[in-house]
């Protein structure tokens, strides 16, 4: 099974974005993510064996507690530049995160799952961009666009996620819940 762990959006952001989307959707043929499935991922952990699930369970369940993560989710741009995009990404800023991320990359590292090479970079992925497509008119849309706020929220658990890639794009399914503090 394909799996990762992420922190959820709350119904507000998530309406928020849901509202941005589908103002741009209109104004580029690009591959438009999901509102539903959107999500701020933490660790990519990728192809895992059923057997050993209640072991990377345990094993995340020992992250390190903590407060609350403060998120501000704002701003939008590209991966890797606007002029040769593969990403249309919201931001996400939220200090702690990275530290989250670290940690989960250390501790499924243990159990054989391969590191993080990239520096972590939280972000909300709207689109991705496969072909080259004309993207003038969603460059223009964004600069008209009147907010770029979307929302805050005070993340106080993380999940481990399945992906499956289904015709229509993934379906993700939670597996588990890990609370920040006990």
């Amino acid at each position: 099974m394909r799996l990762f762990t992420a922190l959820d959006l709350p119904e507000d952001v998530v309406g928020n974005l849901e509202r941005l989307l589908g103002e741009l959707r209109p104004v580029a043929r690009i591959g438009w993510s999901t509102p539903a499935n959107l999500h701020i991922t933490t660790k990519f952990i990728g192809e895992w064996p059923d057997e050993r699930l209640e072991e990377l369970k345990q094993t995340l369940a020992a992250v390190q507690a903590r407060p609350a993560i403060e998120v501000a989710v704002r701003k939008v741009g590209f991966f890797p530049n606007a002029r040769a995009p593969r990403v249309f990404w919201c931001g996400v800023e939220a200090p702690g995160l990275a530290q989250l991320a670290a940690e989960t990359d250390q501790a499924t590292r243990r159990l054989g799952v391969e590191p993080e090479k990239r520096a972590y970079s939280p972000h909300l992925t709207l689109a991705r961009i496969k072909e080259r497509a004309d993207l003038e008119r969603l460059h223009a849309a964004i600069q008209g666009l009147a907010a770029i706020e979307f929302g805050r929220f005070a993340a106080r658990r993380f999940f481990l996620y399945r992906s499956r890639l289904q015709p229509g794009g993934s379906v993700y399914t939670k597996l588990a819940e890990f609370p920040f503090t006990s």
